[in-house]
């Protein structure tokens, strides 16, 4: 049963916030200082002490803030890699936030000789992964439905479990996975530890969010909660008027003329917004997706791609959509409307700003959210005023520096980066300093290259062997 009053964070208070003053094991302790890793952060020494203990913890923290390597050294800790069966178990959302899980989980774990972490998700074909349960694995990422079927199938077992995590736990909620964790959740030993990471924190009187979720599975857990507050000297806020529903859109328009951001977030309040807000900027002439929960999973991780690599410049997402992203160097937050939940417009705004980068955020205020824009100054414990558009002085769309091409081969074909960057770069190709990211998949792979050499990197892939095979390039567009 969930205690609110139960908060024995001084049980576990640490003055000291190095990773060398945690009991890890040799290997992890040694590892983490390759990686740079010599401070916690918040959330980190909040959590970690208990965790560590074997306590089951009840966390709030946003992406970025360092939760996964959090729970990812609590499991680590914990690992008796001789017991060759699924220890660990986390649940996320989504199948890229689950990828980048596991991949920071393998990076924590490669001076651990022997362990294997085994990726679950839907929206992959079910069997490579019954093949590689057969072979077993020590911790195991995954998203909620496609957990629950290898169980309801018996391909996975979850008996020698011990400790279990819920990442971005209000996000899975919203997106209707309460039965579906409570079925896997009845198949986990109930002397299991529970982590549960969430960007929002639950709310004793709320019948239908997360302290439902964690009432009768969690014992008296540890809450963690850390401040989430913005940086002024990073990050700009404005708040500009807007006369109507109708002039909306023109202001944002205006201030993206305006500020010309490489890539940015336009946040909306609906999925149906999305899609008609980035469908009137592309007539306009800007390089915008919509990313919202209605897409397809191929059409989703098009679009992520896209954005990653800097092909696309606005990404029009919801709240929801926008969860469990990890989105570095963006330049720019436009909020098309104030956010419904007040806490949420603090997480919008976090997602610029990042790693001592400069970030600008602008929120459009219509003179019915005059209400919302006094109650965030009561949140934000300061004043904010609305100001007048300001004038674009060049008034053509920009265009994202990036292309992207896709090859019809991936890892499956041994493909690696650098034979894509070794074929690109060769006698005839194009520079190393105009060939951006490379994303390697399965069986399929993406290229970034600079949008005025898209068509030279495409015959030469197109003409070029990769590992003495030639592949099918196309041109990945909106």
């Amino acid at each position: 049963m969930l205690s609110r009053a139960y908060s024995p964070l001084q049980e576990f208070f640490v003055s000291d916030t190095s990773f060398a003053s945690l009991a890890l094991p040799s290997a992890l302790a040694s590892n983490l200082d390759s990686l740079g890793y010599h401070q916690m952060t918040p959330v980190q020494a909040q959590s970690l002490p208990p965790m560590l203990a074997g306590r089951d913890v009840l966390a709030q923290a946003k992406t970025g803030s360092g939760k996964t390597a959090a729970f990812g050294l609590a499991l680590l800790a914990g690992l008796r890699i001789e017991a060759f069966a699924v220890q660990g178990l986390v649940l996320c959302p989504t199948r890229e936030l689950a990828d980048q899980v596991a991949e920071e989980l393998r990076r924590l774990a490669r001076a651990m000789p022997n362990v294997k972490i085994l990726t679950l998700c839907g929206g992959a074909p079910l069997g490579p992964q019954l093949s590689s349960l057969d072979h077993g694995a020590h911790l195991v990422v995954g998203t909620p439905g496609r957990i629950e079927e290898h169980l309801r199938k018996g391909s996975l077992t979850l008996g020698s479990l011990t400790t279990l995590v819920l990442d971005e736990a209000d996000r899975m909620l919203d997106m209707g996975f309460q039965a579906t964790i409570d079925a896997i959740i009845a198949e986990t030993p109930a002397d299991r530890q529970t982590l549960l990471f969430s960007a929002t924190f639950p709310e004793e009187q709320s019948s239908g969010d997360l302290a439902a979720m964690t009432r009768g599975i969690m014992h008296e857990p540890v809450t963690v909660k850390v401040a989430e507050v913005h940086d002024a000297s990073t990050i700009a806020q404005h708040f500009y008027s807007v006369a109507d529903e109708a002039s909306r859109f023109a202001a944002l328009k205006q201030l993206l003329l305006i500020n010309r951001p490489t890539t940015s977030v336009v946040f909306c309040n609906t999925k149906r917004e999305t899609q008609a807000v980035a469908d009137r900027l592309v007539d306009a002439g800007f390089s915008a997706v919509a990313l919202n929960g209605d897409l397809e999973q191929k059409d989703r991780d098009r679009i992520l791609v896209l954005f990653a690599n800097r092909s696309a410049s606005i990404l029009v997402a919801t709240d929801v959509a926008a969860r469990g992203l990890d989105i570095a160097q963006l330049d720019a937050v436009f909020n098309y409307q104030i956010a419904r939940e007040l806490d949420v417009h603090v997480h919008r705004v976090g997602r610029t700003g990042r790693a001592g980068a400069s970030g600008i955020a602008c929120t459009l205020v219509s003179p019915q959210e005059t209400y919302r824009l006094e109650r965030l100054s009561d949140v934000l414990g300061e004043t904010l005023t609305t100001e007048p558009l300001p004038k674009a002085s060049n008034a053509a769309p920009f265009e994202p520096p990036m292309a992207t091409l896709q090859l019809a081969g991936g890892k499956k074909d041994k493909l690696r980066p650098g034979d894509i960057l070794g074929a690109l770069t060769s006698e005839g190709g194009v520079q190393g300093d105009q060939v951006g990211k490379i994303n390697v998949l399965a069986r399929s792979a993406y290229v970034a290259v600079a949008r005025d050499v898209v068509q030279q990197a495409q015959t030469k892939l197109e003409h070029d062997k990769l590992k003495g095979r030639a592949f099918r390039v196309r041109r990945i567009r909106h």
